[in-house]
């Protein structure tokens, strides 16, 4: 990346009037309570994005978001509005390919098209700071219609199935006993650097 890139890329403003930035210690409550809102409670109901259903108890937590702000090759994303934090993801380089995870929408901006613009984002600043080939994820195999969203991003299912974390309420106390992740991958030759 030239130099001054990143600093160029952390002061970008899009016509959409979406912010982009890396997300800092300081915005660790906010993005704890946005991955909250978003996933789990009443709020996280309005969306359609609840896990609800299949698990209970939290989604993350503050020293599961500061290891991912602090850790080298890690990057928590932040969209912001108006100042206003709207949503977040974290990137992780993983050898030739960057991980998306801890994805999350205000329920009350969810279908508005803001989640499809994060990811967009996501990949061309994963190209851009790291030079990976491809974006992966995990996704509970059960939240189909997640799957079927990402599918429809250019995610691909690859097969590869991943035990859920049962017995470690950090990643939530399931509601069912059959849970399990697949791994999702999109090659990222197309998106612009």
């Amino acid at each position: 990346m030239r130099p001054g890139a990143a600093a160029d890329y952390h002061r970008q403003m899009h016509a959409n009037e979406l912010a982009f930035r890396a997300a800092t210690a300081a915005d660790i409550p906010a993005v704890v309570a946005l991955v909250e809102s978003a996933y789990r409670g009443e709020s996280g109901l309005r969306g359609w994005t609840t896990e609800s259903n299949l698990l209970d108890g939290q989604r993350t937590d503050a020293q599961d978001v500061g290891e991912a702000i602090a850790r080298p090759g890690s990057l928590v994303l932040l969209a912001e509005h108006d100042g206003a934090l709207i949503a977040c993801c974290h990137l992780e380089k993983q050898g030739d390919a960057a991980y998306f995870g801890m994805f999350a929408v205000d329920p009350t901006r969810q279908t508005a098209g803001v989640g499809k613009r994060v990811i967009a984002q996501a990949e061309q600043l994963a190209r851009m700071r790291w030079a990976v080939d491809r974006m992966r994820m995990t996704v509970i195999v059960q939240r189909e219609e997640l799957i079927a969203f990402y599918q429809r991003r250019g995610y691909a299912r690859t097969g590869q199935i991943k035990p859920f974390p049962y017995g470690d309420a950090r990643f939530g106390i399931p509601r069912r006993d059959d849970l399990r992740f697949e791994v999702l991958e999109k090659p990222l030759g197309e998106v612009a650097a």
